[in-house]
């Protein structure tokens, strides 16, 4: 870690907690500025307020008091999913007091290489495979997974040495705070919508995203999807270097799928059948983490190696087991209809599909098609239990509802054939029954363990 001077005695406010909020606190603490944390959460329940109390950190709870604003502060570290729209970060910016994430606050005091991984869809998934690949491969330093994927990148930076690397998943909130931040190798997955309601519009969502490669210069690189149009326009943007993958093996691409093999510059890497993650989405995250990682020196060897073991990321079409002749699948991460879209469509063998949740007054109708030509039952709890169940008429297939996701295995193996594929991919949120949606797959998981011990 760098022993940087910039916020020695300066007054820097930390605006709300969770872990960016409270790993933030400390090493700006550690820094020897003048901290002030503001979290909305009363104190007497606020535990992590209390702990930063008990480390001499100055801590106002229970509200955003916009005239604590008036104290002459020096920085804001905004926690990410505060929008901009907050009194507090308005008046901030009123003031012209910078307005930083805690990523660029990482980035401010790391040593370590970074490799930084934003998108839409498939970030958590990209961001896991290279940083495997590179400590497969790696005789010199570790790789460090950190960021949106759920491990505060400022920890991770006070540890990490010049010999590692970070490779961290940036939301397009978090890239809304960064000023200096400048990875080595950046990637772009994709574009779709997403976010309106916190960025505005869909030009101030892509601009957010494209914050990852603002510093980059030629002598670093920009891994782009380049099956999306609107990513050739993109480009034009960076002064890195593009480097394209292509699941269409479009022309220009460096890592592309040519219809067998995954590929880096026209040689053959693996057969993609060999993958054990699902759908062409992950052929796609496949082939982004090998461009990064052929990019960082890693051998053919210890890509295929990572790519034939990795089973997906924990609740995103996550393989659980084979019980009774049927691959068993963890999607609770799909907590909207766009995301359970994906995963029915990442499988070509009949699905036995478990859905159901929160009730966002969203339409469930655009699921039809899908589970028209890749359904062979549901089996439906939770608030919009009815919704999927008039769904499931109207594609023509049975759906049975129970109480939640631990009844509904049992009876996804008794609606199920040879050959079936069950999947939990609810189409909502958790909250209507689980704190969220970490606790329902865990239920899921534990729940298959147990249908198998019993049959």
């Amino acid at each position: 870690m760098k022993s940087i001077t910039t916020y020695q005695n300066k007054k820097v406010l930390v605006l709300g907690l969770a872990k960016s909020g409270v790993n933030a606190a400390r090493l700006l603490h550690r820094l020897g500025a003048l901290v002030t944390v503001n979290d909305k959460q009363d104190f007497e329940a606020n535990k992590q307020a209390q702990e930063l109390l008990a480390d001499g950190i100055k801590v106002i709870t229970g509200s955003h008091p916009v005239a604590l604003l008036d104290e002459d502060f020096t920085l804001m570290v905004k926690n990410p999913g505060i929008p901009y729209s907050n009194p507090m970060v308005q008046r901030a910016e009123a003031l012209h007091i910078p307005i930083i994430t805690e990523p660029e606050l990482a980035y401010q005091v790391s040593d370590a290489h970074w490799i930084g991984v934003t998108g839409s869809n498939g970030k958590t998934t990209t961001t896991t495979l290279i940083g495997l690949m590179l400590n497969e491969g790696a005789t010199v330093g570790h790789a460090y997974d950190a960021g949106n994927i759920g491990i505060p990148v400022s920890a991770v930076a006070q540890k990490a040495t010049a010999a590692d690397t970070i490779v961290a998943e940036l939301s397009s909130f978090q890239l809304c705070g960064a000023q200096t931040l400048h990875p080595h190798i950046a990637v772009l997955t994709n574009i779709y919508e997403a976010h309106l309601d916190y960025h505005g519009d869909r030009a101030h969502y892509v601009a957010a995203k494209m914050r990852l490669t603002q510093n980059q210069t030629s002598a670093d690189y920009f891994v782009m999807n380049w099956d999306l149009p609107e990513m050739h326009t993109l480009a034009k943007q960076s002064h890195a270097t593009i480097v394209p993958f292509s699941r269409q093996n479009a022309a220009g691409a460096r890592a592309t799928f040519d219809g067998v093999n995954l590929c880096f510059d026209g040689t053959p890497i693996m057969p993609a059948a060999e993958l054990q993650i699902p759908g062409d989405h992950n052929i796609e995250n496949a082939l982004a983490a090998i461009a990064a990682a052929k990019l960082s020196g890693v051998a053919d060897d210890a890509i295929r190696t990572v790519l034939r073991r990795f089973t997906g990321v924990k609740h995103r079409i996550q393989y659980v087991d084979t019980v009774a002749g049927h691959k068993v699948y963890n999607d609770s991460k799909a907590t909207n209809v766009e995301a359970a879209s994906v995963a029915i469509q990442a499988f070509d063998q009949p699905l036995i599909l478990l859905a159901g949740g929160l009730d966002r007054h969203l339409p469930m109708t655009d699921l039809l098609p899908l589970i028209q030509q890749h359904v062979r039952a549901m089996v439906t709890f939770g608030e919009t239990a009815p919704l999927l169940e008039a769904v499931a008429e109207q594609a023509g297939i049975p759906a049975t509802r129970t109480a939640n996701v631990k009844t509904a295995v049992p009876l996804a193996f008794a609606a199920s054939q040879p050959g079936d594929v069950i999947l939990l991919s609810p189409a909502a949120a958790s909250w209507d029954q689980y704190p969220n949606f970490e606790t329902r797959g865990d239920e899921f998981i534990a729940a298959v363990a147990h249908y198998k011990k019993e049959h």
